[in-house]
């Protein structure tokens, strides 16, 4: 005799469960979420830095929530951030030479009854009007 327990009746143990489906995911072929707005970004990054930064970070946003790489948002971002920090110190230099040379007409005029004279290299400039 053996000392194992026995079941008091001979029926089998119930059957599992199905699994349950897989999820659908993106059907092949359909487009990426954020993709399209990524490529629209990138190219407007490079016309309208600021503008195609946003877009760009607007479209990784959405590719992230779906689960997916944006690879032309995150180049949006780069090139809109740089291309825009170039613009500003443009700028930047751009408003000090103009500055310096309104100084030095200024400068020129400075002592000059109004009128308009010709300087030594031939610039023409108006004072006093």
């Amino acid at each position: 005799m053996t000392d194992a327990p026995t079941p008091a009746d001979n029926t089998p143990p119930p059957p599992y469960q199905a699994a349950p489906p897989a999820p659908a995911g993106v059907a092949p072929g359909a487009p990426i979420p954020g993709k399209t707005l990524g490529i629209v970004a990138l190219i407007v990054a490079f016309f309208a830095n600021v503008i195609g930064l946003i877009l760009g970070i607007v479209a990784l946003v959405q590719s992230r929530k779906a689960g997916y790489k944006n690879t032309p948002a995150v180049w949006a971002i780069i090139v809109g951030a740089i291309l825009a920090v170039v613009a500003i110190i443009l700028t930047i230099v751009l408003v000090a030479l103009f500055a310096a040379g309104a100084a030095e007409i200024l400068q020129q005029c400075e002592g000059l009854e109004p009128g308009v004279y010709t300087l030594d290299n031939g610039l023409t400039i108006t004072c006093g009007m």
